[in-house]
């Protein structure tokens, strides 16, 4: 069979190949989270609470989480790189479609039509490299794919910020489209034709039953937020959840292709590295959350000046992801990520004794620390992951890693939202589900217990990383 690495003009294209998919995974992630610092601007301008606002951030990560596997494996069946195209087309024309202010609804479903897109280029986007790349060069390309997908998770609220300094909210949206159409022109001239096609028979009923589990359990945790969790329908949705979850697993015990192949699990280190990216990036959104609204409305500061103490985060990454990618080749990934650990435990606990009346500094230093502590977890743990698996197991590891991700995500902003509204509530008495103006010191109540479940997250982390390290016989450079 005909391969990448023996076609010589995609050799030679090899770099512009994956900075055009790099491009597009910038994008794609970035769209995660850079609503978040609009939230306070979109709750305003449509007159929806803040938990109603939440869910345009929730659902784009609900469905990306959802249709991830189902895209992996119908690009391994039809073509990474059709997918991969068809992906950048859907993604634009939702992009388009988030700008026109019509209301929450359409809001919603253009970010549905924008995360079917995404998934798609996300599901899609290591299977490429990994084929267009030599073993030698795999490495180096896969952990720029990570850098990118890092930066584009935790730079959304930054530079969201400084577009709102100068356009509506529409054009957090809109900025996708130019750089959309550009990334599609040049990845039509770089990108080559598909050559690896399996024509397997695709999961739908594994699909449709994991969807359902995604879409129900976290509909019933933001209805749950809204209407409490004892009510007719989060309870529902909940019993649907375990339903659909136990028939997912039946399903994939059954079926000759399954989406997940959970053998794959037995691989303690993947399992872990995997586990300890969810919990870490569930922790990330609890700052991408709690943050914009201690920033704008509890110390009444502009967007743009509050996107601009954000761009502390994403500067840090930029600066510390290079040193990060040469001292894993140097000393090895384990003794950073357990350093990168420690620092996001501290960065928590900095963050839960801040008020309104905390010095800008402060705010700013214990950021800088976050942003260095990612970049010292984010591209070893990466690296720890695709080495941890046989080659022919790349694809599905660089599937799963992406999930992970997007699954820290979403429970990020399940959790961060409900522990907020829950000690907010309990500070006043009554049910709480959004910021409350004149009161700021029940939201800085809510942050200060909101950011202890943070810490316990990374907390956790670093134990399982640090006995699993130990198990393994101590720090070893390339173990």
């Amino acid at each position: 069979m005909p391969s990448y690495q023996e076609d010589a003009s995609v050799q030679k294209n090899r770099w512009w190949i994956l900075v055009a998919v790099s491009m597009f995974t910038f994008m794609s992630t970035l769209d995660g989270s850079i609503v978040n610092i609009a939230l306070p601007t979109i709750s305003k301008d449509m007159k929806v609470p803040m938990n109603q606002a939440e869910l345009i951030v929730s659902i784009y990560l609900m469905v990306v989480c959802a249709c991830l596997l189902l895209f992996g494996k119908i690009g391994d069946s039809l073509g990474k790189i059709k997918v991969f195209r068809l992906g950048m087309l859907i993604f634009t024309i939702g992009s388009l479609l988030c700008g026109f202010n019509h209301s929450l609804g359409f809001l919603l479903f253009a970010r549905v039509v924008q995360a079917v897109g995404a998934s798609m280029t996300m599901a899609t986007n290591t299977g490429i490299i990994t084929e267009v790349f030599p073993m030698s060069e795999r490495g180096r390309a896969l952990g720029s794919i990570g850098a990118f997908v890092s930066l584009g998770s935790i730079a959304g609220p930054g530079l969201g910020g400084l577009i709102l300094a100068q356009f509506s909210w529409p054009y957090i949206f809109w900025i996708n489209v130019p750089v959309g159409i550009l990334t599609m022109l040049f990845s039509q001239r770089l990108l080559p034709q598909d050559i690896t096609l399996s024509k397997q028979k695709t999961d739908k009923l594994g699909f449709a039953t994991f969807a359902l589990f995604i879409l129900t359990f976290f509909g019933g945790v933001f209805l749950g937020q809204e209407r409490g969790f004892l009510t007719v329908i989060p309870l529902v949705l909940f019993a649907l959840a375990l339903v659909s979850f136990v028939g997912f697993i039946l399903v994939e015990k059954k079926v000759k292709l399954p989406l997940i192949t959970f053998s794959i699990f037995k691989n303690k280190i993947f399992t872990m590295s995997l586990l300890t990216a969810t919990l870490i990036f569930s922790s990330n959104f609890f700052v991408n959350v709690i943050v914009p609204f201690y920033l704008q409305n509890a110390r009444g500061l502009s967007p743009s000046y509050a996107g601009l103490l954000m761009m502390v985060f994403p500067f840090l990454m930029v600066v510390g992801s290079p040193l990060s990618g040469y001292l894993t080749d140097k000393i090895g990934p384990e003794i950073l990520v357990l350093i990168g650990l420690t620092l996001l435990s501290v960065t928590q606990i900095m963050y839960m004794f801040m008020t309104i009346h905390t010095p800008i500094w402060f705010y700013v230093v214990a950021t800088a620390i976050m942003g260095l502590g990612n970049s010292l977890f984010q591209s070893p743990n990466n690296t720890m992951v695709m080495s941890s698996v046989t080659r022919e197991n790349l694809g599905v590891a660089g599937s799963m890693n992406s999930f992970a991700r997007n699954l820290g995500m979403v429970i990020g902003i399940a959790l961060a939202t409900t522990i907020l509204y829950d000690a907010m509530s309990s500070k006043m008495g009554e049910r709480v589900t959004t910021y409350i103006a004149e009161r700021p010191d029940v939201f800085i109540y809510g942050m200060k217990i909101t950011f202890l479940g943070s810490f316990l997250l990374c907390l956790v982390a670093l134990v399982l990383t640090a006995l699993r390290i130990k198990r393994q016989g101590g720090l070893r450079h390339g173990k």
